[in-house]
């Protein structure tokens, strides 16, 4: 009687203790930390020269994120990042272009290539980042955080659509708001939050 009553208890214990155990598991794998902490500051990216290119370099700047190509229609829109750079660049402003492939084939070039056109045809100086997907499977991580509503803090999705899309990034990392590609980037909506 003394042994069934040991292997009882012992059963019992043995079953409280996986549970707890179990238990403890399943709270450290139901809080993993949250992404929406994240912002674009947490970022590195490789620019058009194959460098890496820490984003936190940029803290207390605005900047607007632009998904570029240069065989689109909104490819003269180049004249008017450039315009809105040198206007507003000494207001802890920037614009960076991401050269994207994703639709029509409008970019097909090589980073050289992207960079070449950008300097003689429409004087570039802002800083360019090496060709990266902006949609799809292989969406770079920057443009997952910018596109989706759990990380970008716009409570919507914002999928890229086409070129020229644009996202206002504010001095602290975070998104302030996205443009569509018909947008100019010397419209009010943009030019006001710069200088606000």
């Amino acid at each position: 009687m003394k042994n069934i009553s040991k292997c009882l208890t012992l059963s019992i214990f043995t079953f409280l203790l996986m549970n707890c155990k179990t238990d403890t598991t399943t709270t450290t794998t139901v809080t993993p930390t949250s992404s929406a902490t994240k912002n674009f500051f947490d970022f590195t990216v490789t620019d058009i020269d194959g460098n890496q290119y820490a984003l936190s370099n940029l803290k207390g700047k605005k900047i607007l994120v632009v998904n570029t190509a240069s065989n689109c229609g909104y490819t003269p829109q180049y004249t008017q990042l450039e315009e809105l750079q040198n206007t507003y660049k000494n207001n802890n402003f920037t614009v960076i272009g991401f050269p994207a492939n994703d639709f029509a084939g409008q970019e097909p070039g090589s980073n050289t290539e992207i960079k070449t056109f950008c300097t003689a045809n429409y004087g570039v100086t802002f800083p360019m980042m090496a060709k990266i997907a902006v949609t799809g499977e292989s969406i770079a991580p920057i443009y997952q955080f910018l596109t989706q509503k759990a990380t970008n803090g716009l409570g919507t999705d914002m999928p890229i659509l086409w070129n020229f899309q644009k996202f206002m990034i504010n001095k602290d990392g975070s998104v302030h708001a996205g443009a569509p590609s018909a947008t100019s980037p010397l419209d009010n909506s943009i030019t006001n939050w710069i200088i606000n």
